[in-house]
């Protein structure tokens, strides 16, 4: 029988009482954050960026933290060095009996259904992918949460941005590798530049993505820092001067390259503020496409500890604020405030489904 948190009240927001009926008295190695201790046990498992990478990874650990912290409760974390770990370490989290199991990124798609076909009594949910058989066919299944972004959205917000203030008339991308939950922002981040070049008569280029053959520039992996400054280089070398790396923590090659070059060059983020995150390279940031993800697994998290637990998809949209672009910090006093004006109507029309922003990967 499934395992829940029992609430016997909320005093106020965000402060629980737990009620643990026949479990032993709380002591300091079994509770965090201050509640009686329970027996209901999330879990985590990254992809092998790490939860230190600054990105999807590290988010969603924050957000089991913050879940955890609320319930006091504490949670089990396996995290992949390499890409043959990922079955076994989703396996190994339902075998420590892990109520539920958050596995983060699309290369754990395959091992996160394995393992809810195998054990349909735990509560799954995954990041930045929906589910599908070896054909490839669409796959639903009750105990499996796919959270999805529809970052196509923030990111044309951000490529609108990047044209209108370009001094080469070149920006860049580069992706660690082909995965839908990758190429959205790339599709986005070249549609808004040439609905700048549409609207403002200008002619910025996009290299290194190219949306209609959905080809483009990429690292073969999340874990290369050096790859990412040589695809950088190659990319500052093409006369880009904004550069927008979805690649995890490859973003770091790419300040190593935007240093060594001397030149005036910026980066847009992805998932998180990289302004907040990696502060050592502020002033190159001109903004970061985000995804809310700490916000949404703490939710999904807290929902299932109380027996609420949906395989309803969670979308985050511009509309319900699961993406948007994060604050210009360094870079405000750089970009034509015109500019921030026209993106907050583009925001607005994209909301309200007058402007259509549409990806091959837009969750469905």
């Amino acid at each position: 029988m499934k395992r829940r948190v029992a609430f016997s009240g909320l005093a106020t927001l965000g402060v629980v009482a737990l009620l643990a009926a026949c479990a032993p008295a709380p002591t300091d190695e079994g509770t965090a954050g201050g509640g009686a201790e329970s027996d209901y046990l999330p879990c985590i498992v990254s992809d092998f960026g790490g939860f230190d990478d600054k990105s999807f990874n590290q988010s969603s650990f924050e957000g089991i933290t913050k879940a955890s912290d609320e319930l006091g409760i504490e949670f089990q974390q396996a995290e992949s060095k390499s890409e043959d770990q990922y079955g076994p370490n989703v396996s190994s989290m339902v075998d420590q009996g892990c109520d539920f199991v958050l596995t983060v990124g699309f290369a754990l798609s395959n091992a996160t259904r394995d393992a809810a076909q195998a054990a349909p009594d735990t509560n799954f949910a995954l990041i930045d992918s929906a589910l599908s058989n070896d054909d490839f066919s669409p796959l639903t299944l009750d105990n499996v949460k796919p959270v999805l972004y529809d970052t196509a959205q923030a990111a044309f917000l951000a490529g609108y941005l990047a044209a209108g203030t370009t001094k080469t008339g070149v920006v860049g991308t580069y992706g660690g590798l082909q995965f839908p939950s990758v190429t959205i922002f790339m599709d986005g981040f070249v549609d808004g530049v040439a609905y700048h070049n549409e609207k403002k008569g200008t002619d910025v280029t996009v290299s290194g993505w190219d949306k209609t053959t959905q080809t483009g520039l990429f690292a073969g992996g999340f874990d290369d820092i050096n790859q990412g400054k040589a695809l950088s280089t190659t990319l500052i070398d093409a006369g880009a001067d904004i550069i927008l790396p979805v690649a995890g923590p490859l973003f770091q090659g790419t300040a190593q390259a935007i240093q060594d070059s001397g030149k005036d060059v910026a980066i847009i983020g992805v998932d998180s503020d990289l302004f907040e995150t990696t502060p050592e390279f502020a002033s190159l940031y001109l903004t970061s496409v985000l995804k809310q993800m700490t916000d949404a697994t703490e939710q999904i998290i807290l929902d299932d500890a109380e027996g609420n637990f949906s395989s309803t998809p969670y979308v985050g949209t511009l509309e319900n604020e699961g993406v948007d672009i994060a604050p210009l910090h360094d870079w405000e006093s750089k970009v034509d405030p015109a500019v921030m004006t026209e993106i907050e109507a583009i925001k607005a029309d994209i909301i309200s489904g007058v402007l259509k922003v549409e990806s091959p990967a837009t969750p469905k």
